[in-house]
Parts: structure tokens; C-alpha cells; sequence
């Protein structure tokens, strides 16, 4: 099956492998490159989910600094 995990901008692929590795190490997660097979699906998920919590909160300081035309 091919993989749907699509970046909407491919160049930034490599930056977010990075804050990935970062945010696994902030949380103590053992994760490496190549295969992590043997991390718990609680594991990787806090992973995602904490990088999704910072840029969120990076998103909206971003937004709280500019006058909105919304």
C-alpha cells in the first residue's frame, strides 16, 4: 500500500524529522531512525501529539503579534 503521509510543503520534510527528534528527546521517548517497531503506540502517539501542541502554541503567538483581518 503506498504511503498517504504527504508533506503539503516537501522541503520542509527534513525540519520536521528534526523537531520530531527533538520533541521525542524533551519527553524521553527512545526514538531512532529507521525502525521503532518496539515503541508503544502511547509512546509515538505523545510524540505527535506534542509536536502538534507546539505548533500550535507557536501558530498563535505568531497570530497574537498581527493585527487579523478576520
Amino acid at each position: 500500500m503506498a504511503s498517504r503521509n504527504r508533506s503539503a510543503v516537501p522541503e520542509a520534510r527534513e525540519a520536521m524529522d528534526r523537531f520530531k527528534y527533538e520533541v521525542a528527546s524533551e519527553l524521553g521517548v527512545p526514538l531512532k531512525h529507521g525502525y521503532n517497531g518496539d515503541l508503544t503506540s502511547y509512546q509515538n502517539g505523545s510524540v505527535g501529539g506534542y509536536m502538534v501542541k507546539k505548533m500550535i502554541a507557536e501558530q498563535e503567538k505568531l497570530m497574537a503579534g498581527k493585527e487579523s483581518g478576520y
